[in-house]
């Protein structure tokens, strides 16, 4: 190791010192295999371990480690010159207090040249600077990244970048999230690129605060737009101050006939994430109703994923349960016109949504009996003029998922899903399914 690494790294404790060796410039992502004794994201002062990497004496990003036990953690590492090169992990002095012996086991290296799709979508992948203070409070911590891809007219490409974050401090409280968006984690579009056939950069643009759409005009590395989260419910800007560099390697995925939950599905243990951290930040209570800002213990939500062909209407559900002899339903919007679900056709093409709602403690999957749909008419946005009682029109077309939370927090099997087309009429009568009515139904 070279005299000047070896300076840097004085007092800190290398876990890992793995050398590389890249046959062609590319993209690099490393597999991480570490755990830490001890930590627990559920649990103040024994957070997690967080690591810091460098190659070549750089420094590269950091990893904090959410997980139980070893888990395999990917990152995007950046573009490297032909050679070999070393990655060096240290544990960085933001790790919680309390926690026991960090490791790594095993590195794996995986260089991908640039000039391939997916090399591309590697290039093009955001770094992330994390927002003042949220990783020492082990707060809204960006969990994963994935990347869809559009084709354009001329034989260009749309890269799409999102992240999904452990929580939100801000914004939507988890109340609301629960019901309209079926999950505690935060999910943001945060950046896309549009290239050329050539693979040229023609346009890009990030999620800025309030949600607005803005042409990046920031600083790359390479081809990698450097962002800030800011706000506290996670949007970007394409200026700040350097924190902490965060990278997760994205994952590529496909959300035709799917909602963007589906991401979490494939990797399941974000539910977990995010369920320990609301726990605790306290805002877990057994008697809290919609409109509390806060949700009773998230293994008692069911959640459901459906597709509806919508204009000018919000939906809201139901889910029967049946105890001894008596059935009674459950309502995820808790009787509360903005925890319906609304989803803009120009953000959500597909129509697809996620929503939960909370059943009473131990309720199996044997137990939900029913489930019911409503349409509303969406409120007029701000400047529109108001909208006619049942002018909107919505067609139920698919149910995806039903599921539970099991006691790790993370998903159980679905136990429930349809095709057809169902109108769902504004203001009117609920539409039902009964479950085991509806086998029959069930998707091939």
């Amino acid at each position: 190791m070279p005299i000047a690494l070896i300076a840097s790294l004085a007092g800190l404790m290398v876990l890992r010192d793995e050398p590389f060796r890249v046959d062609e410039p590319a993209e690099v992502v490393a597999e991480i295999r570490a755990g830490c004794d001890g930590c627990d994201w559920g649990k103040k002062r024994r957070e997690a371990a967080v690591l810091e990497l460098r190659i070549d004496g750089r420094y590269s990003q950091h990893l904090v480690l959410t997980r139980d036990g070893e888990s395999d953690y990917r990152v995007a590492l950046g573009r490297w010159a032909r050679g070999t090169h070393r990655l060096v992990i240290t544990l960085d002095r933001r790790s919680a207090k309390q926690v026991g012996r960090a490791m790594v086991s095993k590195v794996t290296v995986f260089p991908t040249l640039v000039d391939s799709p997916e090399g591309r979508a590697l290039a093009h992948a955001p770094l992330l600077e994390a927002r003042p203070g949220s990783v020492g409070r082990f707060s809204d911590l960006p969990l994963l990244m994935w990347v869809e891809t559009e084709p354009l007219e001329g034989g260009g490409t749309r890269l799409r970048y999102s992240v999904v974050f452990s929580n939100e401090d801000g914004g939507t409280p988890p109340d609301r999230l629960m019901a309209t968006w079926g999950r505690l984690t935060d999910i943001e579009f945060v950046y896309g690129v549009d290239l050329d056939a050539a693979g040229r950069m023609v346009g890009e643009q990030y999620q800025g605060p309030e949600h607005r759409l803005l042409p990046f005009t920031g600083a790359h590395e390479d081809d990698h737009p450097v962002l800030y989260v800011a706000t506290d419910n996670n949007m970007v800007r394409d200026r700040g101050k350097a924190t902490l560099r965060l990278a997760p390697a994205p994952m590529a995925f496909d959300l035709r006939d799917r909602s963007r939950e589906a991401v979490m599905d494939a990797a399941p243990w974000t539910y977990a994430v995010s369920a320990r951290e609301v726990r605790r930040e306290g805002r877990v209570d057994e008697h809290a109703r919609p409109g509390s800002k806060k949700v009773p213990d998230p293994r008692r939500f069911a959640t459901l994923e459906a597709c509806a062909e919508s204009r000018d209407t919000t939906v809201s559900f139901s889910l029967a349960v049946r105890a001894k002899d008596a059935t009674r339903w459950f309502d995820a919007d808790g009787g509360l016109p903005s925890f319906r679900i609304a989803r803009r056709p120009t953000e959500f093409p597909n129509g697809c949504f996620r929503g939960a709602v909370a059943l009473p403690p131990r309720t199996t999957a044997g137990d939900v009996v029913g489930l019911r749909f409503r349409a509303w008419t969406r409120n007029a946005g701000k400047g529109e003029p108001p909208l006619a009682k049942g002018s909107g029109r919505a067609v139920l077309t698919r149910v995806n998922a039903l599921f539970l939370l099991a006691e790790n927090d993370v998903p159980g099997p679905s136990f429930f899903s349809w095709r057809g087309e169902q109108a769902l009429l504004p203001e009117g009568e609920p539409v039902e399914l009964s479950l085991p009515a509806a086998a029959s139904l069930l998707a091939p």
